[in-house]
């Protein structure tokens, strides 16, 4: 339908054409959103109820993390990274610490590294379950989204025995990890263990089969390899699409090259898909913990890296030693100063690539410090994601994406 202009304001508007069309409408979802995962803002353009434009907005919540962290020593901004997919706090201190470890071309004892990667699972059962309960709530399935959460208060348990804190760890420290396992933890990890996979298998007897979950989630957010690797995508949203990629076997870091484990994969790329990689990612991490428990028994006493110039001395020598404790007073209150030189370190977060770029010019914090967020890039995805599906259909696309906004808005 063409918009009649009156004559005598016909000269002011002879080069502009207006058309507007009845089933047109502009929808703001968010940034004040329950489904929004964060301070997400999508501009939703509809024709009818199909999405023809979805254009993401961001920035809601940004901390200049990155340039806080190049006014900051290296140890200092640490447990910063907590604060970016906060739901995976102790990836990201990994991924950071193990790129400050790189730089400075040392390596953690095996058993810090074994605690580590116990940390980097346990980790990411809990991402996973935050992230199934979510999107069962998203989705319109309260029952799931209720036991998620009483099984994910169980594995923070852990984390809280182990560091004290159940969501922002700080449980890595650069050269090794803060702590040893406390006694009786391994017997309560092989407990959890023997447990989880039977949560698991009730969550998938809700959901896997349900007629009302398949009609919500499949063909719907249906991507293709391509898609994915244009525009960055990793983890599971890459891996639904047929593309076997993880990190943790591609390029192993921590003890991954030691332990037996599958790769789950998918050819579908919709949503029903990415669900069904989350669950099995789960039950191999299960897998995994149970290894690490050996190799843990098996390891000698030793949790950070002893290299004077760079890491402060164990709390026994600083009480008892009095250059120690003169050394660890110049490394807190000056910094360490690593070599000249940059370097990045991708690790495979619960969401996927998890990088860290640091440029180093000979000072005790960073000349420059780049994250390579996935969240980013699959929040990016939106505008070509969302297209074409209808707009009951965002929410599931939004919450089966698993973005976190934390780690976006940095």
């Amino acid at each position: 339908m063409e918009t009649q202009i009156p004559n005598r304001l016909q000269p002011f508007f002879e080069n502009i054409a207006f058309e507007r069309k009845d089933n047109q409408m502009v929808v703001n979802l968010g940034p004040q959103h329950p489904s929004a995962h964060g301070q997400l803002r999508l501009v939703l353009e509809l024709d009818g109820e199909k999405v023809t434009k979805a254009i993401p907005h961001i920035g809601y919540m940004h901390r200049g993390m990155e340039k806080m962290a190049e006014n900051m020593i290296y140890n200092e901004f640490l447990p910063t990274t907590d604060r970016m997919d906060y739901i995976a706090a102790s990836s990201n201190n990994y991924g950071f610490a193990l790129a400050v470890e790189k730089l400075l071309e040392i390596k953690a004892p095996r058993r810090a590294e074994v605690i580590r990667t116990m940390l980097l699972e346990i980790n990411r059962i809990a991402s996973h379950l935050l992230w199934l309960a979510t999107h069962a709530l998203d989705v319109g399935a309260m029952t799931v989204f209720l036991y998620a959460f009483r099984d994910r208060e169980y594995i923070l348990d852990l984390m809280e025995d182990y560091c004290g804190a159940r969501l922002t760890h700080s449980a890595v420290r650069i050269g090794g990890v803060p702590l040893d396992l406390p006694k009786g933890w391994i017997a309560q990890l092989l407990k959890f263990c023997e447990d989880f996979p039977k949560a698991i298998d009730d969550f998938e007897g809700l959901l896997t089969a349900n007629r009302i979950w398949k009609m919500r989630l499949e063909g719907v957010g249906k991507i293709t390899t391509e898609q994915a690797q244009n525009w960055g995508a990793t983890g599971v949203i890459l891996r639904a699409t047929g593309k076997n990629w993880d990190i943790r076997k591609e390029e192993p870091y921590a003890l991954y090259d030691e332990l037996n484990f599958d790769v789950p994969v998918a050819k579908e790329g919709d949503s029903y898909a990415r669900y069904l990689l989350h669950m099995e990612e789960m039950r191999q991490s299960v897998r995994m913990l149970k290894q690490l428990v050996r190799l843990y028994e098996e390891s000698e006493p030793g949790i950070m890296a002893e290299i004077p110039k760079y890491i402060s001395p164990s709390k026994e020598q600083i009480m008892t030693q009095n250059y120690a404790l003169m050394r660890h007073f110049v490394l807190v209150t000056q910094g360490m100063r690593p070599p000249k030189g940059e370097v990045y370190v991708a690790t495979e977060s619960p969401k996927g690539e998890l990088g860290f770029y640091i440029n180093s010019q000979g000072d005790p914090y960073p000349y420059r410090l780049k994250v390579r967020a996935p969240s980013f890039f699959h929040c990016g995805f939106y505008q070509e994601w969302m297209v074409g599906e209808y707009l009951a259909d965002v929410v599931a696309i939004l919450s089966s994406s698993n973005i976190i906004l934390g780690e976006i808005d940095r």
